[in-house]
């Protein structure tokens, strides 16, 4: 059985939903009072506890599907996720899909039985609620780690919601619905969603929509927001940092400030591949694991630190010089979990007939972004994951013509063919 701090080493970060807010509609139909406007909704249920046996089969499926997501992304640059973040979103959407658009969302997020999914999912952030708050620090000062997620539904205010879609939502990830104005306004409902986003990330994720990424045939966003701001339990000392050289990827150099640990800040830990370092936060219960991979070795590095390498406490006495590093990463995550196998969720068969039945609904986008900063007192990270749901499009054409040069035209009974006018048109101003 993993314990609350081996499940939050497994994840990186992570977090909870908010309290549930009811406003029941009738029959499940969503009403807003004028363009813009929202109301919010949910089923009338109290917010589940989960099953706690189920909570290390959630986390397993999360590194699995983390290592896989990895392995589809650009190999160079910066970049970050949020396993976590995604995977919520992900499984909320998944409740509202059926048969084989259901089936794909779930073998690429390696989960068997949904429910189960749920439930651990469910029981896992009720763990993780608690290492928010009052810590002590190494130096016996007090300090504060803050720690959020919650999940928020944005559906279209014309559209009948499916009440069991709604109720597990509401149960299992504390999700309630805010009804917006997507056929009338899209652009005031994308600024909604996207402030709500930023004030859920503390402005870290200022706007999570692009704009193009909502329009009037968009009839739900399902978003995740996580927040996670914690100091070191032993700070780095901001005088012993220096710049240093740091070569890239390509063989170039830069000089960057260089953070140097005390020895009893940071302890040394290793596995196939890989050697690093695992930095605790105050309070013991969050950890950051470095990890320098051997040359060519980061996919044996990353799979080695998903399976088993983020739990034991490490070797002391290692000193450690590290950089600080501050950016925010926009991820566009539709490619990736097609190439994964999730097709049919973004395709014309996609079936989320669990949601509603008032239109034929596909996945358009999911989009992703990640901010990080980390220097001598600690580490502050937030993220968020939209899934865009919209009524399916007209069927993409076979053919295309385009007449922009002489052309002829007829015109015929159809019974016989009969050419009733011919011509030309070789001048059409």
């Amino acid at each position: 059985m993993l314990t609350r701090r081996d499940t939050l080493r497994v994840l990186g970060a992570a977090g909870v939903a908010a309290p549930v807010l009811t406003a029941c509609a009738d029959a499940g139909k969503v009403f807003a009072p004028g363009p813009g406007a929202i109301r919010m909704v949910s089923a009338d249920v109290a917010r589940s506890a989960g099953d706690q046996a189920l909570v290390p089969d959630a986390v397993a499926a999360m590194a699995a599907f983390s290592r896989d997501l990895w392995d589809t992304l650009p190999g160079r640059g910066n970049l970050a996720l949020s396993p976590y973040s995604i995977a919520v979103a992900l499984a909320m959407t998944a409740n509202g899909a059926m048969e084989e658009t259901r089936q794909q969302m779930l073998d690429v997020l390696h989960v068997g039985s949904l429910a189960a999914y749920n439930r651990g999912l469910a029981a896992l952030t009720q763990d993780i609620e608690a290492l928010a708050g009052p810590v002590s620090l190494a130096d016996g000062k007090h300090g504060e780690i803050a720690l959020s997620s919650v999940n928020q539904l944005f559906g279209d205010r014309a559209t009948t919601w499916q009440e069991a879609f709604l109720t597990v939502l509401t149960k299992e990830y504390g999700a309630a619905m805010r009804a917006v104005d997507f056929r009338n306004a899209p652009e005031q409902a994308r600024n909604l969603i996207n402030g709500w986003t930023s004030d859920q990330t503390h402005d870290r994720i200022p706007q999570i929509l692009p704009g193009g990424a909502i329009d009037r045939l968009t009839r739900l966003v399902l978003v995740n927001a996580l927040y996670l701001k914690a100091p070191w339990r032993t700070p780095f000392d901001e005088l012993s940092t220096k710049n240093r050289p740091f070569r890239r990827s390509d063989g170039t150099v830069v000089r960057v400030p260089m953070m140097t640990s005390d020895p009893e800040a940071a302890s040394y830990v290793s596995g196939p591949g890989w050697r690093g370092a695992r930095l605790p936060y105050a309070g013991g219960e969050l950890a950051m694991t470095v990890a320098l991979p051997e040359p060519g070795g980061e996919e044996t590095a990353l799979r080695s630190l998903l399976d088993g390498g983020l739990v034991g406490s490490g070797s002391p006495g290692l000193a450690l010089t590290m950089p600080r590093w501050t950016y925010r990463v926009a991820t566009d995550l539709m490619g990736p979990l097609q190439k994964l196998g999730m097709e049919r969720a973004f395709g014309p068969q996609a079936d989320f007939s669990a949601m509603t039945t008032d239109d034929a609904l596909q996945v358009s986008d999911v989009l992703h972004q990640t901010f990080i900063a980390v220097d001598e007192a600690g580490t502050e990270a937030a993220a968020a994951t939209a899934v865009v749901m919209r009524a399916l499009s007209l069927p993409v054409s076979k053919y295309v013509l385009v007449l922009d040069r002489p052309f002829l035209f007829v015109l015929h009974d159809t019974a016989h063919g009969t050419p009733l006018f011919i011509g030309r048109v070789a001048d059409p101003s």
